[in-house]
């Protein structure tokens, strides 16, 4: 027993150092080479704060809506509901958000409404939505605002990110900048 205390003591140690260290201090290295330099870009607009890199609530129909939340877009409380696919509450919840996006988007059929728009995301915060969930709510968002459809159609193609550094990840529109953008037409 004596013999396996100093080789484990060493062993914790080593692993402290490597793991509670290094490997840290190379994640926040890579964290500040990243868009934004790792921390939240904050925006103002008509007088409220908001951080880009967390969902927010919309449910004007003159807004684009994002993810469905499983926290209330609580950034305190950051987590998905845990219920698997087959679980009957979450089936319940997606046909409830389903019916009422088909609802609040007229003429709009239940294949052509992407996942993301109906499931929540898995932290309960994400700010982005695809190209696709944009387009689906574009007609509502024109006859909201009473502009063109084709208008907010740019907009979305101008607000569209491709992926990071071309290769990693999905092309994706941060609601919250789309928004305000909408609100920035003159």
């Amino acid at each position: 027993m004596k013999n396996l205390f100093l080789p484990s003591l060493k062993l914790t140690l080593l692993s402290l150092v490597l793991l509670g260290g290094i490997y840290t201090l190379i994640l926040l290295g890579i964290g500040k080479l990243l868009p934004g330099g790792g921390r939240g870009e904050i925006l103002s607009h008509n007088g409220k704060t908001y951080y880009t890199n967390i969902g927010q609530r919309f449910t004007e129909d003159r807004y684009f809506w994002g993810r469905p939340s499983a926290v209330d877009y609580n950034a305190s409380g950051s987590g998905g509901s845990n219920k698997g696919p087959t679980n009957p509450e979450l089936l319940t919840a997606v046909q409830a958000r389903l019916d009422t996006f088909l609802l609040r988007n007229p003429g709009t059929k239940p294949a052509d409404v992407p996942v993301e728009m109906v499931t929540g995301s898995a932290s309960g915060l994400d700010p982005n939505i695809s190209p696709a969930a944009a387009y689906v709510q574009a007609r509502r968002v024109a006859k909201a605002r009473n502009i063109p459809e084709n208008t907010v159609r740019n907009l979305i193609d101008q607000n569209t990110e491709g992926p990071l550094l071309g290769l990693f990840g999905p092309r994706k529109i941060n609601v919250l900048q789309l928004n305000i953008s909408l609100d920035n037409l003159k």
